[in-house]
């Protein structure tokens, strides 16, 4: 495929999509690799880390998240997108299960479960090996998207979130993604009332609250080199399984520096990712 694809880009032209085409491929063939390295183990709860992380269980609000239901704009256009067509971006997939997995701090498995019942294009080692990813279970870089930033970088005007979410459609881009930030003349004004999950009153709900929780520091880096400052954030559970997997204690994602030269505290989670 990428031979082909490098003569279709000789013969008529190279771009973007040609790029994305070979690169997708290269984390497709990845995946694959990956997961003939570790077996059975990409299923499991703690991934191929062996995670000792637990996680937790609230059926309700995994139901909103499959149904598009939880009042993150981006999330529940990707999600009601998926339930509609079977469908999703790599982008809408990649913050979707960042959400799932490190705000929600709900296992892992039940999303790439759900996609793997509704995903037309459904590869086994690119689904588990993709999710086992972004619960930070594969011991590299744990990458939190942030959901706002991402929605505003790539949607704007607020297109896509107004075609999947029909209740917001009156809203400005001002507000269309993060509607919670409206006052009660706003909704008056643009006639969506943003309320508790189910409350008769409200046309669209407040997020959950977000279970990342924010750290007091990194370690100092050792060796020759800088070390990086603290002043970083608690590790994530998925910075923390990466940890104990590797046998360190490290008491936070690295701050300012990061390790720098000498190695040390180490920066994992790349909070505004893309």
């Amino acid at each position: 495929m990428a031979a082909e694809c490098a003569a279709y880009e000789e013969k008529r032209v190279k771009n973007k999509s040609t790029y994305w085409m070979v690169f997708e491929l290269i984390w497709r063939d990845y995946f694959r690799c990956y997961c003939a390295k570790h077996g059975r183990a990409i299923f499991k709860e703690g991934g191929p880390i062996a995670s000792h992380q637990s996680w937790r269980t609230d059926p309700q609000l995994l139901q909103r998240w499959k149904d598009g239901t939880l009042g993150v704009p981006l999330v529940d256009a990707n999600m009601r997108e998926l339930a509609a067509t079977g469908f999703m971006s790599n982008r809408g997939r990649q913050n979707v299960a960042s959400y799932l997995a490190l705000d929600l701090n709900l296992d892992w498995r039940h999303g790439a479960d759900h996609f793997e019942s509704l995903l037309l294009d459904y590869d086994v080692c690119s689904n588990w090996g993709n999710w086992a990813a972004a619960a930070g279970l594969t011991g590299g870089r744990v990458n939190r998207f942030n959901i706002v930033k991402q929605s505003k970088d790539y949607d704007a005007a607020g297109d896509y979130v107004r075609h999947w979410l029909p209740e917001l459609q009156n809203l400005p881009a001002q507000f269309v993604h993060e509607p919670w930030k409206m006052s009660r003349a706003d909704h008056e004004k643009y006639g969506v009332r943003v309320g508790t999950y189910g409350a008769p009153d409200s046309d669209y709900p407040n997020p959950p609250k977000s279970q990342f929780q924010p750290s007091d520091g990194g370690g100092k880096g050792k060796g020759g080199g800088r070390g990086g400052k603290g002043g970083g954030r608690p590790q994530t559970p998925g910075e923390a399984a990466v940890a104990n997997r590797a046998g360190r204690t490290d008491r936070g994602a690295g701050g300012k520096g990061g390790g720098g030269k000498g190695g040390g505290g180490r920066k994992r989670v790349q909070h505004d990712y893309m």
